[in-house]
């Protein structure tokens, strides 16, 4: 299998912070170079890298950019923190930053981050029964999360522990993270996959061919209700109609306890013209999906079942 390495995906050199161009994937594997925070939050806020611990991660390496560089520090934190609102990553990372701006405590986040993900993908595997099929949405892997990945991270433990038989790929409308970047990860580990129209997600589950759900999360309220890419409450609620369970993989630094429940969560809206060029649309980035619909959150903690104002953890660790 080959492995995506974390510093393929965004690092910090001496004058920019560098990262994988996830825009261009999987045509092309292309490196954009950020001079400043101020590049940075665009190359955040325009999908160049994306997924909530790897935008937090490019968010810590920008703001040690900015102190090397005598940018104004209050300035990159404003232009940072409002690239993308939905995430609490993104903000997490930013308020470590801001009581040590240097490039050894960006370094530390990225590999916790990285740890994290290894250490909550070892815990969710063991929810995947032999032979699954399992149903993904959106990009979860180590594009997302900046090494190994959340969600696709415990896809990748369970097929590693001969518990995954295919993965079901949402294409991920309207910029087809799935489609174009879940499988291109899902290619180079040499996991069976098959990529299917969001739509048809329901259809597999009444034909019986979905054995569980597994995405990722953006923000997690206090009582579990998950903000995730759009289209994962309709997965949710079609999961629960026909008995499958949805387990949501995420690292602690995605929750957000000062949010009692997904209503305190900002929802992004984006450009319209992601939808349509020709027509008025709305592009909301993000959905709620209500934590009763949840059979499970994974953390690098472990395994949290309802109820998860009980059973959720309140901190980050290392």
């Amino acid at each position: 299998m080959e492995d995506i390495e974390p510093g393929r995906i965004v690092r910090l050199e001496a004058d920019a912070v560098v990262v994988l161009d996830q825009r261009r994937l999987p045509d092309e594997e292309v490196e954009l170079r950020c001079g400043s925070s101020l590049e940075v939050a665009d190359a955040i806020r325009t999908l160049a890298i994306r997924g909530a611990p790897a935008i937090g991660v490019a968010a810590a390496y920008g703001f040690a950019l900015a102190s090397a560089l005598g940018e104004d520090l209050d300035a990159a934190y404003a232009e940072l923190v409002s690239a993308r609102p939905t995430a609490v990553n993104l903000r997490w990372a930013l308020e470590e930053m801001r009581s040590d701006p240097t490039r050894e405590r960006a370094l530390a986040i990225h590999e916790h981050e990285v740890a994290r993900c290894r250490r909550m993908a070892a815990h969710a595997a063991t929810l995947v029964a032999p032979g699954s099929r399992v149903l993904t949405h959106c990009n979860t892997g180590g594009l997302a999360t900046g090494g190994y990945g959340s969600a696709l991270g415990a896809i990748r433990a369970a097929w590693e522990r001969g518990l995954v038989e295919h993965v079901w790929v949402d294409e991920t409308r309207p910029l087809l993270q799935g489609a174009r970047l879940t499988s291109w990860e899902l290619d180079s580990l040499g996991i069976p996959f098959s990529v299917i129209a969001d739509a048809a997600a329901p259809s597999l589950m009444l034909a019986g061919d979905v054995d569980c759900v597994v995405t990722g999360a953006d923000r997690i309220a206090a009582n579990g209700d998950t903000a995730n890419k759009i289209g994962t409450y309709g997965l949710a609620v079609a999961a629960r109609h026909h008995g499958i369970p949805l387990y949501v993989v995420a690292p602690t630094t995605t929750l957000d306890p000062a949010a009692a429940t997904g209503a305190d969560i900002p929802i992004e809206e984006r450009d319209p013209l992601e939808v349509s060029d020709r027509y008025p649309a709305r592009n909301p980035a993000f959905d709620v999906t209500p934590a009763e619909l949840i059979a499970a959150i994974v953390t690098e903690e472990g395994i949290h079942r309802a109820p998860y104002v009980d059973s959720l953890p309140r901190t980050v660790h290392a």
